[in-house]
This record gives C-alpha cells, sequence and structure tokens, in this order.
C-alpha cells in the first residue's frame, strides 16, 4: 500500500507542510537534524509525491504530450530522446503516442493529452495545419516542416541546402543519371528535398526525368521496394534517397540486381542515422540535427507553459554534407 505524505510527516514528528518544504527543496529554515530525519522517513519508506493530488492544489500534472506517426521511425526515435532528456531534467513525465501517419488518431490523442490534463504537447504530423484548432487548448509546439501557418515557434531544418550539396556532390563526380527515393502520399511531404534534387539537375543543364523517381514508404521495406522497382527497369548511375532507412533498403534492392556500391550505383541518404556508418560500404548522407531538435522543442514547450504571453522563437537547424564510400567519381563520357 502506498505511503501517504502524512505517514512520513507523523514517522518523522513534523508536519506535513514541513515535508513538503523539505522535499521541494523549500526547508532553508528547518534545521539539518529534521531534514535529514523527514529524507530518511521518506527513502526508508519509499515515498513518491502524488502527481495526480499535487496537480489539484497547483493545476500542473508535470507531464507532457508527444505524438509521433512512427515510434519505430529511426529519426523520430532520436527527436523522442531529445525531449525525454530536456524533459527528465525539469521532473517532467512524457505520454508517448503513436499515430501511425493516422490523422483521425492525432486528434483523438490531442483529446485524450487534454483529458489527463497535459501541461503541454510536442506533435510531430504533416497534418498539423488541420489540427492546430485542436491543440488551441494548451501549450503546444509542432515539428513539421514548416506546414503550419504560424508566425512564431517553427522548428525548421535546412533541407533544400543539404539535398542541393548531395544531389551537386553526385554531378561533380560525373554522374547525370540520378534517380531519387521519395516519400508516398499520407508521410511527410519531401518538398524541399524534391525541389533541390530538382533544382541542382537544372542549374547543371541535366534534364529532369520523372521516370528517374520512385515513390514509397520512408521506411527501410519503402526504400527497398521503390528502389528494386526503379532500378530494375532504369540503368541508373547514382541514387538520391530521401532519407537514410530509404538508402538501408536501396542497398538490398541494388544487392538483389546484382549491383556493386559503388561501382555500379553511388548512393546518397539524408538524416545520417547511427546505422549509416555501420553499412558496407558506410553510407555518405546529410546529417540532420534530430536530438538537438527534439531537445529545442522541448526547451520551447517548457517556456510555452511557463510563460503562455510570450512569443516562442523559430529556430532553423543547419544540415551538414557527410561524404563517406557509398559514392565514386565515373567517367561520364
Amino acid at each position: 500500500m502506498k505511503i501517504t505524505i502524512k505517514e512520513i510527516a507523523e514517522i518523522a514528528g513534523v508536519s506535513t507542510t514541513t515535508v513538503s518544504q523539505i522535499l521541494n527543496h523549500k526547508g532553508d529554515r528547518f534545521s539539518e537534524e529534521t531534514k535529514a530525519r523527514v529524507l530518511k522517513a521518506v527513502k526508508d519508506f519509499d515515498y513518491n509525491p502524488d502527481y495526480f493530488a499535487k496537480n489539484m492544489i497547483s493545476k500542473q500534472s508535470k507531464t507532457v504530450g508527444m505524438i509521433v506517426p512512427d515510434v519505430t521511425d529511426l529519426f523520430f526515435s532520436k527527436v523522442i530522446e531529445g525531449v525525454e532528456t530536456y524533459f527528465n531534467k525539469k521532473g517532467y513525465m512524457i505520454l508517448l503516442c503513436n499515430s501511425r501517419h493516422s490523422e483521425n488518431m492525432e486528434k483523438d490523442y490531442i483529446k485524450q493529452l487534454q483529458n489527463r490534463s497535459v501541461d503541454g504537447i510536442i506533435l510531430a504530423s504533416p497534418n498539423s495545419h488541420e489540427l492546430e484548432k485542436d491543440l488551441k487548448h494548451s501549450p503546444y509546439i509542432l515539428i513539421d516542416r514548416g506546414l503550419n501557418t504560424r508566425k512564431e515557434g517553427n522548428l525548421l531544418v535546412d533541407e533544400y541546402k543539404g539535398t542541393y550539396d548531395a544531389v551537386q556532390h553526385l554531378i561533380d563526380g560525373g554522374h547525370s543519371k540520378i534517380g531519387m527515393l521519395t516519400n508516398e502520399i499520407g508521410y511527410y511531404e519531401m518538398t524541399e528535398r524534391f525541389d533541390a534534387y530538382y533544382d541542382c539537375l537544372m542549374n547543371n543543364n541535366i534534364l529532369y526525368k520523372e521516370d528517374y523517381l520512385s515513390r514509397g514508404p520512408l521506411t527501410i521495406d519503402g526504400g527497398y521496394q521503390a528502389a528494386k522497382i526503379l532500378l530494375a527497369k532504369i540503368p541508373l548511375t547514382a541514387l538520391y534517397c530521401g532519407n537514410d532507412q530509404m538508402a538501408v533498403g536501396a542497398y538490398r534492392a541494388a544487392r538483389e540486381l546484382s549491383l556493386t556500391i559503388p561501382d555500379d550505383l553511388s548512393v546518397v541518404g539524408f538524416d545520417d542515422l547511427e546505422i549509416s556508418s555501420f553499412l558496407t560500404p558506410p553510407l555518405t548522407t546529410v546529417f540532420q540535427p534530430a536530438f538537438e531538435i527534439g531537445y529545442t522543442a522541448a526547451n520551447y514547450l517548457l517556456r510555452a507553459i511557463e510563460f503562455p504571453n510570450e512569443p516562442v522563437p523559430n529556430k532553423t537547424f543547419e544540415t551538414k554534407f557527410i561524404v563517406r564510400n557509398s559514392t565514386k567519381v565515373i567517367d561520364n563520357k
């Protein structure tokens, strides 16, 4: 049976107010002997504060909600780690919700989180424009690649430059038959990445061909299926993948089609997931700071909770192109 603060006070021979103030680091006026007696009782009886009871008084649950489209996605798992790391230091718990790319599930989770009196919500979704009206009763931060109409609190990644650098690297290596793996409908739109791919080809006088584009889920299997279809019908020399997970799938597709990376096919990804440097050969890719995105989102949400009338700043995260061994210079004569 869970011990109460009243019972801890009786064991220590003090009032419940004294226990509360000491546990909340407001007990400077008490003697060291009194504080030691209270803390010993807390430790001996494994006392933990009842946050639901505290919520009735402080109107804060010290709990935040986070909704992501896929908890198994390696990029979002790193974002979640950043959020968790920040809030753990602040004494907050996270209620994590997996929407499985469903707008209806996102709507339901928002309602459920609000019914549980979370202090705020972090939403990662391509459906943010449709969902903002559902979030109006809570402080919230969006991780949505700028798909919302807000003028503040936008967390953006310079995806365009990262992709442009990657495609330019392939072109500088003599490649002109460059395919792209991108998302299917229902996932995050990779508009900036596609625009950079298209613009880089045009700026280098290389004709864009729609047949060089293949769509699939932003997963390893999605990349495998999309790459296998594309590589089986078109003799490409290089492939830009919308994210690293698709690139991992493309490796398998290439192998099954007896294509060697990078001798027969140069491959570039986007994200710089931890797995990328362990592939054979290690993947050339674009780094984006997934952990920092999550950490910053958490920081901004807490500011929105504590200072609801102050504007939340915007932030753009830089990317970095990382050259490894999955690309090769070719003679394109």
